[in-house]
Formats: structure tokens, sequence, C-alpha cells
């Protein structure tokens, strides 16, 4: 019956030992400042922005946030701060209480998720890249993404609401995403696509009822241009409703 006391006792005593123990760590924890920032991003995206240029926003957004609780800190403010930079599509702030042997250290995670580029602009109005929602992408130093170029004479609005779509059709099809490299928009927005394989060029005409053109001119590679003629014709055009017209060289 005593042993079973002494055994109550001691665990009593492990209980209180614990509790205040952890209320005073807890304590330490709540009041524990910001000692540091730690940016995270993937290596691999083609469009980035630096680390330090990261930091520039967070600091921006948060001016006195060295050495503030991470209690007092606003993560929410501090992450739409950040996506106002045209490069970044989302950011995440959170807070991080380390330890060592004998004091608490507060660290600021960012992590950034960048846009992905769809295509490269370099047209009168200007020159940067569209993601696949028609946001813009200025150019950088920094970075060079390997997408597809539409040059020309035409308005931000037709490049978003007109070319972004015609794009996105030839990025999702495995044929024409490896044989289109360029796209020229010329007077009237007729589009003239420069083509990988082959020393010619298409004529696409307007861009109204691009998927049937581009099924033409697929049958016409296929009955034509395969039989080792892809050097035989100048331009192959398909401006005309259901009709194929190749110039020779």
């Amino acid at each position: 019956m005593l042993h079973k006391l002494f055994q109550l006792i001691a665990i009593l005593l492990l209980i209180v030992f614990l509790v205040v123990t952890l209320s005073f760590s807890a304590k330490e924890s709540r009041n524990t400042t910001c000692n540091s920032i730690e940016v995270i991003f993937r290596e691999n995206d083609q469009i980035r922005i630096e680390r330090e240029e990261i930091i520039r926003l967070v600091k921006s957004a948060d001016t006195k946030l060295t050495g503030k609780q991470l209690r007092k800190i606003n993560a929410y403010h501090i992450e739409k701060e950040i996506e106002k930079h045209q490069a970044v599509y989302k950011a995440e702030v959170y807070k991080i209480t380390a330890r060592d042997t004998t004091s608490y250290s507060g660290i600021l995670g960012v992590k950034i998720r960048h846009r992905d580029p769809a295509v490269r602009i370099m047209s009168s109005s200007g020159s940067y890249y569209l993601d696949r929602f028609g946001e813009k992408i200025p150019l950088s130093v920094n970075y060079a993404a390997n997408v597809l170029v539409i040059t020309g004479n035409f308005s931000d609005d037709y490049a978003r609401e007109r070319l972004l779509p015609f794009v996105l059709f030839i990025e999702s099809d495995s044929f024409w995403k490896a044989q289109i490299q360029q796209i020229h928009v010329k007077n009237q927005e007729e589009l003239i696509l420069t083509p990988l394989v082959g020393d010619h060029l298409i004529e696409l005409g307007s861009i109204d009822d691009y998927e049937n053109k581009l099924s033409n001119i697929k049958a016409f590679y296929k009955q034509v241009l395969a039989r080792n003629n892809w050097n035989k014709y100048a331009r192959i055009s398909v401006k005309y409703r259901n009709q194929v017209i190749a110039k020779r060289r």
C-alpha cells in the first residue's frame, strides 16, 4: 500500500513538473521575436524573382519586422503585398519557432509560387510575358522563359483575348507544340506562323476558325510534305475557307 502511495506521489510530482515546464516554454515561445526570413520557391521555375527582392518586399510590407514578436506579425498582409508583384502567383507566409539549447529563435517563412509564362509578347504596345490567365509578367535580366514568341503590331487586349487562347490550343496539341516556334501578326490582324520543320511560312490569315485551319494544314503535311517535300514550298496559305494553297519556290 505504501509502495503504491509513493508511486502516486511520484506521478503527481512529474505531472506538476511537466505543467510548470510547458507553461514556461509556452510563455517563452509566445514572446519569440523574428530573427530571420527564410524564402522558398521551386528552383526550376522559368520565371522567378531573386530571394533578395522577396525579402525586400517582405520588409517593405512590415518595416519593423526584425525583432518583432512573431505573434504580432500580420502574415496575411505580407502575403497580399508580395502578391502585388507581377511575377508572383501565390505567396504563403508562416511563422516558425526554433529552439536551441538555451533560447528560442523566430523565423518568418515565405513560400513563393511564381507565375508560369505561356507566351512572350513583343508588340508595339510593349514586351512582356503572359501567363495562361492573361496576367502580365514583366521581362527581367534575371530570367528568360522558353515559350512561344508573338511579334507584330497589336494591342494588349488582342493579345490577351484573341492570341492567348490560340497559344493555349497550340500548347495542348503535341504536334503543333513541337512545330510552331513563332507567330507574327501582320496588318488587319493576319497571322504568319513560323514552323520548326521545313523552310516555309504558314499564312493563317485571321485568327477566326483557327482549329479548322490548323487541321487542314496538318492534313496537307501528311499528304504532301511528308513525302520529302518539306523544302519545296515557300508558303502554305489557309486564309480562305476550306482551302490550302501552297506556293512552290
